[in-house]
């Protein structure tokens, strides 16, 4: 039978939790993670959504270890009721609980910790014909299926693989815990164990060999018999299962925030508080290893089994009135070089003013003012989704009769009812540009899939990926490198652009971010001091060689891959460029919702646009020559009708998450005065 799931409040909990929520603060209940966690992940975590499916001896303390980890959002699955036998080691498992559905119990006990939990509860199990729902914008599954549960966790673990979920199972054993790890791009779990074809005996067999190939509780069974896999029964204890939630929970932070190193199937941990041993355990193959092939003929005469027969930056509220919230997540924003070429005019609680200016009198990357008619865009879809959050409808209108440079859009905000919150609204903050090496894992379908979608009608996605793509790309930013280094018109930029011995920075990028080692940073310092540095260090020291490796060639094989976001037609109008930046900052966020870095890589598409359209930008002798080099390059990576439509483009990946990073202005100072209006006051 399909289950019926929705959002689960037990009976008389809406109440008492309506006053609990008026004293409980999410920030001052998980504080003391802060030190082992940032500001930011703990915010990051917060929204995360995990789905664990079986809340028995494991899963109940998953789930409020993940809980107590600030977790936000949960998918639980379980069809059973307390029992007595269950109070050796189950989490919630008391006299007051017997013959109540675990699932009950255990979401009143995790809503005791944090009553604002999301939780969607499954009580009917999860099964074959609900178990992509169950997995529907879960970030990670935890495994607490009861050991013998072989059918359902083939299912989930399948869907898993599928949709590109990664999924973590820690298996309590005598007095420790077994760890294995499933990430989309390795081993699958079936890969690993093994199970296709065989009878329930012999897929049990392989799936405790699979998990414990150390097998260390194997020598302090004090007594065989009470393990009895035809009739799924076998011993246990309450240190297993806690430390099961341990391991298991400091898994899902590594994979969640992108950061440490996470072991992947065929490789796993073994630990055994009784015999004081960890063990690393790496069975290449999984179960056709030729040692598990072995263990598994010894473990079958032990057991007496047969043969085998072969037939898935939360901001605080602001003071003020809605339209100040709103702008204080919307000021977010990306912008080239953190210029924030935007302020802010409130009219009255319904009607804001948006002046807009770019940068095209000083900056090289900006001389027709698409880059920030870009940023722009970005900004006022980030007033459309955290309006969105208010019950609020955000429309724009651009004022007519204004130069380009100047873009100005009156923003007008309508009650809407039906209005869903956007899911991206929390990552309006934490979105963050990464310019070190990423993670090489590809990514999964469900990525893809999802990151098309936010673009909407009119606009593509081209992914450049593989060894093979990832080098050319690489390529192609060093040799433009070459050009923005030696580019005269480019040195004030890049030495006003750096706020030096900084890891955050208001108004420009801290040195912290640019993603260099501490040596070559002190010799740019040195170098920008003034452009006749510049031009002795390129000339007689390969001044750009080391910048050029670290910034644009390492990162550009370092990461899962490179994109470029295309619009249906070219481009051509200020209002083409603003919906382009709407289009970039859905993508951009939307990849921060999937655990995925973003570093923008511009300047191929702005020279190239430079070329095609004959605009001058350097009186440089050769520069006009190496940015043809550049243009060709970028139409022999994305083809030529894609680099006339190419809007944005970058590269991505998984972690780790940057450790430093542009911050912005306070809102005081972003909104609009008639200072602004002056243009040489800016």
């Amino acid at each position: 039978m399909k289950s019926l799931p929705g959002r689960y409040h037990p009976r008389g909990l809406t109440e008492r939790v309506n006053k609990v929520t008026d004293t409980f603060d999410y920030g001052t209940a998980f504080s003391r993670n802060i030190g082992w966690l940032t500001q930011a992940e703990q915010s990051l975590l917060r929204h995360k959504r995990i789905a664990i499916a079986g809340l028995g001896g494991v899963g109940g303390s998953h789930l409020l270890t993940l809980t107590r980890l600030g977790i936000g959002n949960f998918h639980l699955s379980d069809f059973d009721s307390f029992e007595l036998p269950n109070f050796n080691r189950q989490a919630g498992a008391t006299v007051s609980a017997l013959n109540q559905p675990k699932a009950d119990v255990l979401t009143r006990m995790a809503r005791d910790i944090n009553p604002e939990l999301d939780i969607r509860v499954f009580p009917q199990g999860v099964q074959q014909d609900n178990v992509y729902e169950f997995l529907e914008n879960v970030d990670l599954y935890v495994d607490g299926l009861d050991f013998f549960a072989v059918p359902a966790r083939r299912a989930v673990f399948a869907a898993c693989t599928e949709l590109g979920i990664p999924a973590v199972t820690a298996a309590p054993l005598g007095m420790g815990t077994a760890l294995l790890n499933f990430i989309p791009g390795k081993m699958s779990f079936e890969e690993y164990f093994r199970l296709e074809g065989e009878t329930e005996q012999e897929q049990l067999l392989r799936f405790l060999l699979g998990l414990s190939p150390a097998m260390l509780q194997g020598r302090y069974l004090v007594d065989p018999s009470t393990v009895d896999l035809a009739n799924h029964r076998g011993p246990s204890t309450p240190m297993a299962c806690d430390l099961c939630a341990g391991a298991a929970a400091t898994q899902a932070l590594k994979i969640l925030l992108g950061r440490g190193k996470v072991i992947a199937a065929p490789w796993g941990l073994h630990f055994d508080a009784y015999r004081n041993k960890l063990v690393r355990t790496w069975r290449p193959g999984g179960n056709r290893n030729p040692l598990q092939r072995l263990g598994m003929v010894i473990a079958r005469r032990r057991l007496g089994t047969p043969p085998p027969r072969r037939p898935s930056a939360e901001v605080a509220q602001t003071p003020g009135g809605t339209l100040e919230h709103i702008l204080d997540l919307a000021r977010w924003a990306p912008s080239g070089d953190n210029t924030q070429p935007w302020r802010f005019e409130i009219i009255d609680q319904h009607h804001l003013v948006v002046h807009g200016r770019d940068t095209r009198d000083h900056v090289v990357y900006d001389l027709q003012g698409h880059a920030s008619q870009m940023s722009l865009g970005a900004l006022l879809e980030s007033i459309a989704i955290a309006a969105s959050g208010h019950g609020l409808r955000a429309e724009f209108q651009r004022r007519k009769g204004l130069p380009d440079t100047t873009p100005t859009f009156d923003v007008y905000f309508k009650d809407d009812p039906e209005l869903t919150p956007s899911p991206l609204i929390p990552y309006l903050p934490l979105r963050t540009v990464q310019r070190r090496p990423m993670q090489t894992r590809p990514l999964g379908k469900r990525h893809k899939q999802e990151l098309a979608e936010s673009l909407g009608p009119d606009f593509d996605v081209a992914w450049v990926e593989g060894l093979s793509g990832r080098w050319q790309a690489a390529r192609l930013m060093f040799r433009n490198a070459g050009l923005r280094l030696t580019l005269p018109e480019a040195y004030a930029v890049h030495r006003d652009v750096i706020e030096w011995d900084a890891r955050y920075s208001n108004e420009r990028i801290p040195d912290q971010a640019v993603g260099v080692d501490p040596l070559t940073a002190r010799l740019m310092r040195w170098t920008l001091q003034s452009w006749q540095r510049v031009r002795f260090m390129n000339r007689y020291l390969a001044g750009t060689l080391m910048p050029r490796l670290q910034l644009d060639l390492i990162p550009g094989l370092a990461c899962a891959g490179h994109f470029a976001l295309l619009a249906r037609q070219q481009p051509e109008s200020v209002d083409d460029f603003i919906a382009a930046g709407r289009a970039m900052q859905r993508f951009w966020l939307c990849a921060t919702r999937l655990g995925l870095f973003i570093q923008p890589e511009m300047t191929p598409l702005i020279f190239h646009e430079y070329v095609r359209d004959g605009v001058p930008f350097s009186s440089a002798a050769g520069m006009a020559q190496k940015a043809a080099k550049v243009s060709r390059g970028l139409a022999h990576l994305l083809g030529e009708d894609r680099a006339d439509k190419a809007v944005f483009m970058g590269r991505l990946g998984f972690g780790p998450p940057p450790m430093a990073r542009s911050l912005r202005r306070p809102l005081a100072q972003l909104m609009y005065s008639e200072h602004d209006s002056d243009p040489a006051a800016r």
